[in-house]
């Protein structure tokens, strides 16, 4: 869980005020707003006067202490409550379980659980922490209903003194005492990665000293979005919660297996039977973190009253998870998954432009996509690294710039053997064109390629420090491996990226928008003369509006490799590539009990590359171009891999789709 930060004793002092006349409060306010940090430090003031201060934690996301996927009710504990103390200063009393994450979703179950843990508190002061869900219907719901739900008679809003209050109306119609307060001026939203790394830190606090039982399904009320009993995979790792006879949540658990009616879940000692089951989408990933599973597709019934057949349709099920990362100013997918093709997207957010690394199966990329890529990095020319050119060959017929391609030796001649495979008669001046560089040791070869003429070769060009593409914003550099046929792997290295200091923006009322964008573009390339139209109309000169609304901080450098032999020579130019680097994609094909089968492919075990990423000191790993054997114990090639690197990077479950276009 995160740190507490300092008391804020105006904001404090305010709120104990606010509870002198008032013993029910509902905090409400967006993410990271600091709504659990003033929960905690009014608390601990309380407890300072020997009063006892209740809070109900109802963001089942990140509640403020107990365990995500429940509502948890606790009291400050005065032998330990300062404002210094870590979380466990909570003295959990009783939680309801939810089984889900998502407060917007599954905001009746979460309504009532309140109102249920309400319904038997005594006159003892409350504070209920409301989820920082304020947007759409699921918002202007939630505010009203938990105010109902908890018998509240004042509702406090804590949020950025600039940022619009979305439920003004809904506000007002409660008819509460309300106060609006600022956020606390450290207060930050944490970001999905960070708050999914809390809420496994929190899970597992849990479960610590859990044990496995068995319970018979045909003997349990099963409640909530249970996936099908006949798909056993889609059990392990959902998060469920066990109820007693009468509702009362006796305690939560993981799914360790179904067989048949038997389902084996770890959880903490019991002291009843359970008789309800509550599961919904809370499930743990094959990484290990908790996050919210993607609904398991059910067969579809036919029109003609035949037996349905099980869905093959989603690819998740032969490619795996498919990460996505958030790096300043980019978002990294890898399109198929960690089975799949390689193909890593890199959209460069706020600039309608994608850069490809390898070219696998394209088939999950829209084609309008095609006409944003500038550039392609391959690795090498198997098929399943550069099969998806002939989508992006079809996709660029029309009016539209060269798109640059970088690869090993002989990629120019691969590429025009596509092109010479088919009849161009028709193109005229929309044929598809490309500029291909290869790189030969200090040297970058460069040819060009249009549809329907011969192979031109130019002006080759020096190569500094393994930088073969370099423009204002990133660079990127490549090193060659060894996979039997040379490979290159690539590190995208940005320039110092410039942020916007959102305090100023506020301040001159500006909206954020596409000018922002803009505005960063010249900053970088130092196009400081001429001017920057903004929404309301206005227009500011590029040099004036830099030095007043950005500060610089350094890049994120994010490396990609795959498809090389596990050797000293391999691993050091690896290690010297991607050093330091914020993130790290790499190839971890085989266990390392198949080391064998590993060397003779010239691809890397788990373990190799859990200690190339250790080695390279990188801040996280993605590891992908799992061999397709281990699709159904893909887990063992994860915990291999975290015995040497523990920081592996999220994989979303129910994020959208990155691949799509801004």
């Amino acid at each position: 869980m995160s740190e507490p930060m300092p008391p804020d004793t105006t904001r404090v002092a305010a709120l104990l005020e606010l509870l002198e006349r008032h013993t029910r409060v509902l905090l409400t306010g967006p993410p990271g707003s600091g709504k659990s940090t003033l929960v905690r430090s009014a608390a601990a003031a309380l407890a300072e006067r020997g009063q006892v201060c209740r809070c109900l934690a109802a963001d089942p996301g990140l509640p403020g202490f107990g365990p995500p996927g429940a509502v948890c009710l606790g009291h400050w504990d005065e032998r330990l409550g300062r404002w210094d103390e870590r979380l466990d200063d909570w003295h959990l009393e009783a939680i309801e379980a939810l089984a889900t994450l998502d407060s917007a979703r599954f905001r009746l179950p979460l309504i009532e659980a309140v109102r249920r843990m309400v319904a038997r508190l005594d006159a003892t002061p409350l504070l209920i922490d409301a989820p920082g869900v304020e947007r759409g219907i699921g918002g202007a719901e939630l505010l009203p209903a938990l105010a109902n739900a908890g018998r509240v008679s004042a509702v406090v809003r804590l949020a950025p003194a600039q940022e619009r209050d979305p439920y003004p109306h809904e506000r007002t119609a409660l008819g509460l005492a309300t106060l609006n307060l600022p956020a606390h001026p450290q207060a930050r939203h944490p970001g999905k990665q960070l708050r999914r790394q809390w809420r496994t830190g929190a899970w597992d606090a849990y479960l610590d000293g859990a044990e496995t039982r068995e319970l018979d399904l045909s003997a349990l009320i099963i409640v909530g979005a249970p996936p099908p009993g006949d798909a056993p995979h889609a059990w392990p790792g959902r998060q469920v919660g066990l109820l007693d006879v009468g509702g009362t949540t006796l305690a939560m658990g993981e799914v360790v297996a179904l067989v048949g009616d038997l389902l084996s879940v770890r959880t903490p000692p019991l002291t009843n039977t359970p008789r309800t089951l509550v599961i919904r989408d809370a499930r743990r990933n094959a990484e290990g973190q908790l996050g919210t599973a993607r609904p398991h597709p059910r067969p579809s019934s036919t029109a003609s009253g035949e037996e349905p057949t099980l869905s093959t349709t989603p690819q998740e099920n032969t490619t795996g998870p498919r990460p996505t990362l958030r790096l300043n100013g980019l978002r990294a997918t890898l399109v198929n998954g960690v089975f799949g093709d390689p193909l890593l997207h890199l959209r460069l957010r706020h600039r309608k432009r994608s850069l490809l690394f390898d070219l696998g199966d394209p088939g999950r990329l829209p084609a309008r996509l095609a006409h944003q890529i500038s550039d392609v990095f391959i690795s090498h020319a198997h098929v399943d690294h550069i099969g998806g050119f002939l989508w992006l060959l079809r996709s660029r017929i029309g009016d539209y710039p060269a798109c640059r391609v970088y690869g090993p030796p002989g990629l120019a001649t691969h590429l025009d053997g596509f092109l010479r495979g088919i009849l161009w008669d028709r193109v005229e001046e929309k044929a598809p064109r490309f500029e291909v560089f290869e790189l030969h040791g200090e040297r970058l070869a460069h040819y060009r390629l249009v549809a329907g003429q011969p192979m031109q070769a130019l002006s080759p060009r020096e190569v500094d420090g393994g930088v073969i593409h370099a423009e204002p914003g990133f660079r990127v550099r490549a090193a060659t491996l060894d996979h039997g046929t040379p490979v290159l792997a690539f590190a995208y290295e940005p320039a110092t990226q410039l942020k916007v200091r959102k305090e100023r923006l506020d301040a001159h009322g500006w909206a954020p928008g596409p000018w922002l964008g803009e505005l960063k573009q010249r900053a970088l390339e130092g196009d400081d003369a001429g001017e920057i139209a903004l929404p309301d109309g206005s227009r500011h000169p590029v040099a004036g509006l830099a030095e007043q609304l950005l500060f610089a901080q350094p890049g994120q450098r994010l490396v990609y490799a795959t498809d090389f032999g596990d050797t000293p020579e391999n691993r050091e130019r690896l290690c010297a590539l991607a050093h330091g680097a914020e993130v790290l994609f790499c190839e971890a094909s085989f266990r390392e009990d198949q080391a064998e089968q590993a060397r003779r492919t010239g691809h890397l075990t788990a373990r190799a590359c859990g200690e190339i990423a250790a080695a390279a000191r990188v801040g996280q790993l993605v590891p992908f171009h799992f061999s397709r054997r281990h699709v159904e114990d893909v887990s063992e090639l994860y915990a291999e891999i975290r015995r040497h690197f523990p920081r592996l990077a999220a994989t979303p479950g129910s994020e959208p789709h990155t691949d799509e276009l801004d």
